[in-house]
């Protein structure tokens, strides 16, 4: 289905918000948004009239049934300091979001990264991820393992989306209706595959804020990494800086 929204709609993309590690000492370091960075967007948001909302809050607008000034916003993979420094900060301001969980690795670290030296970091358990979802929060399949589906054979890819998306359901005991590609890696087949689950969106890693006609099971996103200055994030979120940045 595409989206119908008249006005184009930014859905920012997280990870770990975190102090990064030293420079140097890990790749990635962009993915770190620190803490008090995070605080100052999510003020800079509400101050000029957005609200941020999670992929399930997001739907109405995408669909063109309602209109307003709105973000989505998402973390992918689980980690626990989104819980310990981003969700204190969007009750604050009365904000939802939707994290993307691997099911299949709660309570334990971001291992597919380790061989490519990203230090572990702790993801959410099943009861953190509870208190997430008692915080207002939503919670979405990133799959069982975090896996490449370009890498994976067809029955194994619907293995890795069905499990994850059960075995998150069975902790939050609700359904769990929206999607992130790992890695942003899929295909044609990979998209359907989520249709036929009943998911409602899937998020990319693609660049761009959403616009109308864009398909709902890939949906682009807007990155916000540790460079990114207040001015950069208001570009981002406010004009085509994002949209010129498509690939």
């Amino acid at each position: 289905m595409p989206t119908l929204n008249r006005q184009p709609i930014p859905i920012l993309v997280y990870h770990q918000i975190a102090e990064a590690p030293p420079k140097g000492s890990s790749p990635f370091r962009g993915l770190y948004v620190a803490p008090a960075a995070f605080a100052r967007q999510m003020a800079w948001l509400k101050r000029l009239g957005y609200t941020g909302l999670s992929m399930g809050g997001l739907m109405p607008y995408l669909r063109g049934e309602r209109n307003g000034k709105v973000v989505g916003i998402t973390f992918d993979d689980g980690y626990r300091n989104n819980l310990t420094h981003a969700l204190p900060v969007l009750v604050k301001h009365g904000f939802s979001s939707t994290c993307y969980a691997v099911g299949g690795l709660l309570g334990k670290t971001n291992i597919w990264d380790e061989h490519i030296g990203i230090p572990q970091t702790p993801l959410m358990d099943e009861g953190e991820i509870r208190q997430w979802v008692a915080g207002g929060q939503e919670i979405g399949s990133h799959t069982h393992s975090h896996a490449n589906l370009l890498e994976t054979d067809e029955a194994g890819c619907v293995e890795e989306m069905v499990l994850g998306k059960s075995g998150l359901e069975a902790v939050t005991g609700s359904p769990v209706a929206h999607f992130c590609y790992p890695f942003g890696h899929f295909n044609a087949g990979h998209v359907e595959m989520a249709r036929t689950l009943g998911f409602a969106s899937a998020t990319t890693t693609q660049r761009s804020r959403c616009h109308e006609g864009m398909d709902l099971l890939q949906l682009p996103r807007v990155p916000v990494l540790r460079s990114t200055t207040l001015p950069v994030f208001w570009l981002k979120v406010a004009t085509a800086y994002e949209d010129r940045r498509k690939k």
